[in-house]
């Protein structure tokens, strides 16, 4: 499963009330000004660059990317990291046996030596982001199918290597927008990383995969760890010499809770979304990829739930990679009975019909849907999933 690896800003308006409307939209936090004046009149009372700022300590700083595949939030001044439970669920099962089973029965450190280290768990924070746009269309000018593929991926190579001036720094180039703009994030790898507390995950994951997907969810979906690095707090190997990582930003957590009309953020690292796929992807989707994906899962759950449930040890081994089974399984069940309850491929058919007519006049784009419905055709299952608004894991 591909996984995004940049850093995005959702806002909207929180509201309780049935008849309010959220703004709701992703933005690059580096772009985030020409959307600045819209957020204050909505409540927004911090600026710009308290959101992003390269050269002096912002909200990105608070916000890491964690373990590579979900957000966390530095909620203390000692590196304290909350993130979902399910994020942390491998960290969870792999600190738990038999004897100390601390995935079903909860666990909290009392103090630092109590913190457990887990093993190949790092996160990393943004040190700034570059939009390289103009480097990538150059090199790959008048270039196109396989040979343009290749290419792109030796400048997003080239322009990382060069980004990544130290062991713990290191760099990345995404694609935006089916590849029309590139940008570049570099960021500070810390691989000592803790868990500190998490509870139960029959409150953890409480409805479990029947919930899943569902909104509202009643669940405490949350787990907590620390960030720990070098007496000079510089990013560090496990070591029992380490400390505490002193962050250049957190969030303060407040106890007043939130009432109508509050404006709110969630500023973090979220899954590839496909929104712009056609008709004929949205068909392949709903009639053969998500089905024939949902079988192969369910026979594949089925059978390691039957020898999970045999054994404790068994069970704890392969919780976490049962559970990003059955995350995915339950996704795609969902995803198609929206996709079609909301008559999404009809509603993309009008557009592409609208489309085709404009373009018929423009000798570039002439045909162009018709050539998706081949290609579609031809292609087969597996092709074209929609990954509309994935969580992580």
């Amino acid at each position: 499963m591909k996984k995004t690896v940049y850093l995005l800003l959702c806002v909207m308006l929180l509201s309780f009330a049935n008849a309010a409307k959220a703004d709701e939209g992703m933005w690059i936090p580096m772009l985030i000004g020409k959307n600045y004046e819209q957020m204050k009149k909505q409540g927004f009372k911090l600026t710009a660059k308290d959101l992003y700022n390269a050269n002096a300590s912002s909200l990105k700083d608070a916000i890491v990317h964690f373990g590579g595949f979900c957000t966390g939030e530095i909620v203390s001044d000692k590196g304290l990291v909350f993130t979902n439970h399910h994020c942390g669920y491998d960290a969870i099962a792999s600190n738990s046996t038999a004897q100390d089973n601390i995935l079903d029965n909860g666990f909290y450190a009392k103090n630092y030596g109590e913190e457990k280290p887990v093993a190949g768990l790092f996160v990393r924070f943004l040190l700034k982001m570059e939009d390289v746009t103009a480097k990538v269309q150059q090199a790959t000018e008048g270039l196109k199918g396989a040979e343009r593929d290749s290419k792109l991926t030796e400048i997003f190579n080239t322009i990382s290597k060069a980004a990544a001036t130290g062991p713990t720094i290191e760099a990345n180039v995404k694609d935006f927008y089916k590849s029309n703009q590139f940008i570049l994030f570099v960021y500070e790898r810390f691989d000592d990383v803790r868990l500190v507390g998490t509870p139960p995950q029959n409150i953890g994951k409480y409805g479990g995969d029947t919930d899943n997907w569902q909104w509202p969810r009643q669940t405490g979906d949350f787990s907590v760890f620390r960030v720990y690095a070098s007496t000079g707090n510089q990013p560090a190997k496990y070591s029992v010499e380490n400390v505490p990582y002193q962050p250049k930003k957190f969030l303060p957590v407040s106890i007043k809770g939130v009432k109508n009309g509050d404006f709110s953020i969630v500023y973090g690292f979220p899954g590839r979304t496909d929104r712009y796929l056609t008709s004929y992807g949205v068909d392949l989707a709903t009639e053969k990829s998500n089905p024939t994906i949902v079988k192969l899962r369910d026979i594949r759950l089925k059978a390691w739930k039957t020898e999970m449930d045999k054994d404790v040890n068994l069970r704890l081994k392969l919780s976490s990679k049962y559970a990003q089974i059955a995350n995915y399984w339950k996704y795609f069940i969902g995803q198609t009975e929206q996709l079609k309850r909301l008559k999404v491929a009809d509603a993309k058919r009008i557009e592409e019909k609208e489309f085709t007519q404009w373009a018929a006049q423009k000798t570039e784009f002439a045909g162009l849907m018709e050539q998706y419905d081949q290609i579609y055709k031809e292609s087969g299952p597996g092709s074209g999933s929609p990954r509309t608004g994935q969580r992580h894991r």
